[in-house]
């Protein structure tokens, strides 16, 4: 497994986040500033109060000790890899969605998918081990917490990867800006669905896009035909959000 090592996050969303998921262990090192704002908040002392390894700093030590922007005074320090491997899932549920990143080298731009994909409901994002930014600090503090209730999955081979789902049911969708495709909002993203999106700039590589069932397209109405990869993902998987919900309304 990846990203077996330390980890440093903080701010109180994301500290929380870490502390109620399954992620967390009783081995973290959690640092508070005794007159933070983290000494006052009533959800991080009550889940605090739980716990042992709990170490309080007045705010000259602290500062001495951390000098991270927007730390609100908690800091958290673990060990533990934060990614699974696909191929351990025999079942997938009826509307599963997966989420295929292929190359994306930015951080913040990870971070961000990390945190949208969490909000719409999306059961794993499937990562390449080459060519991709992993699960680094900076991943986790932009996704606010996202990252400790979401699957990552870090595979070798996307185009493996892509057959593995294939047959387990999936269809594949492809999304890219400026193609001969089909408009993105007309696509069925209803049942076993995998979305595969690819960098700013390069988009999702040859051998990658060939393997995918459907190709469609946002189009661009501006002066600039280029639109961030988070802001694509937004628009993908809440058309997706939408279209599983005209389903229960009826």
């Amino acid at each position: 497994m990846e990203n077996n090592f330390y980890h440093t996050i903080y701010g109180i969303n994301n500290c929380i986040s870490y502390l109620k998921s399954d992620f967390f262990l009783e081995s973290s090192i959690i640092s508070i500033n005794n007159k933070s704002v983290a000494s006052k908040h009533k959800e991080l002392l009550a889940i605090l109060s739980q716990i042992n390894n709990v170490k309080y700093f007045n705010s000259e030590k602290f500062k001495s000790k951390f000098n991270f922007k927007h730390d609100q005074g908690i800091v958290i320090t673990f060990k533990g890899s934060l990614t699974k491997e696909i191929n351990d899932i025999n079942h997938f549920s009826e509307n599963s969605c997966y989420l295929i990143c292929d190359q994306i080298n930015d951080p913040q731009n990870l971070g961000q998918i990390l945190r949208t994909s969490e909000c719409a409901g999306i059961d794993g994002i499937i990562l390449p081990k080459h060519g991709s930014v992993h699960i680094t600090d900076s991943v986790i503090q932009v996704s606010q917490g996202a990252l400790f209730y979401s699957n990552i999955f870090i595979e070798t081979n996307l185009n493996n990867t892509i057959k593995y789902l294939k047959s387990k049911g999936f269809w594949i969708i492809g999304i890219e800006n400026s193609i001969e495709a089909n408009d993105w909002y007309a696509m069925d993203y209803k049942g076993k669905i995998a979305i595969v999106l690819g960098s700013e700039g390069k988009g999702i590589r040859n051998l990658v896009k060939k393997s995918c069932d459907f190709l469609a397209t946002i189009p661009m109405r501006g002066k600039i035909n280029s639109l961030n990869v988070t802001a694509a993902v937004s628009a993908v998987l809440f058309e997706r959000q939408r279209q599983l919900q005209s389903i229960n309304k009826i």
